[in-house]
């Protein structure tokens, strides 16, 4: 098991927080995602996998769920 920490722009709400969660445990391998909301900020995603993940493939899936992956710090 690995666990890799992710910022994510953009979320403001539960439903946000749904969007982005679903598309990440969509990626193979991925067992849980758990994310600390942010409004107005950087949320905090946590992401715990059998093996490390594809850092691409997670910007991926947050994009696919309309938010952005941020580099260590928010672009807000």
């Amino acid at each position: 098991m690995t666990t890799a920490t992710y910022s994510v722009d953009g979320m403001t709400c539960a439903h946000c927080v749904h969007h982005v969660t679903s598309e990440i445990t969509a990626l193979p391998g991925v067992n849980d995602v758990q994310i600390d909301l942010v409004v107005g900020g950087s949320s905090s995603v946590t992401v715990t996998s059998e093996a490390p993940l594809d850092p691409a493939a997670v910007e991926a899936a947050v994009v696919e769920a309309g938010y952005a992956l941020t580099p260590g710090r928010s672009l807000l």
